[in-house]
């Protein structure tokens, strides 16, 4: 088995049993911004080693914490996070630089609140958008995504969702 990783994005301050209950079963959570607060980010840090980016509604005591883009290795593949990305065919100016740079296998985006899980073909890269955890937005339906990391793959991916 591999390494259980838990992504959300757009929290927005929401902490419940909902998000609580996941982020104790994850060996790693990842948080595409919008975090909301720092008991947020706390909270979640108290479960699991976090990589977070902030969101354009994150305010300095999140930026001061986090980076804007985060771009890593994991298990052998290259993971790019930012809030802001738009996906396939419709990538942001910012977006489209830094996968240019780094050639991600995976990028993470959030921002939208809409769960997208689609291969970028032409780019050769699994684009992941977890849409929204939290309670604030437009959204009707609170959205995570659970996967695994092993052996270079990312396996076993579920939604995860529960009504707002």
């Amino acid at each position: 088995m591999g390494r259980r990783i838990l992504l959300l994005s757009d929290t927005h301050g929401t902490w419940d049993d909902f998000i609580e209950k996941y982020a104790a079963r994850a060996d790693e959570i990842w948080h595409a911004g919008d975090i909301g607060s720092l008991e947020v980010l706390e909270k979640l840090q108290q479960f699991a080693p976090v990589k977070a980016v902030y969101g354009n509604a994150d305010g300095r005591d999140i930026r001061i914490r986090v980076p804007e883009h985060l771009f890593f290795q994991q298990d052998g593949k290259g993971i790019l996070i930012l809030h802001i990305g738009g996906y396939p065919g419709r990538y942001t100016p910012l977006a489209r630089r830094l996968i240019d740079t780094y050639a991600p296998d995976v990028f993470i985006s959030g921002h939208s609140h809409i769960l997208k899980v689609m291969p970028d073909k032409k780019r050769g890269l699994m684009h992941l958008n977890p849409g929204a955890a939290g309670k604030y937005g437009f959204h009707k339906v609170r959205t995570m995504l659970r996967f695994e990391m092993d052996d270079g793959q990312l396996k076993n991916l579920e939604v995860i969702e529960r009504p707002r």
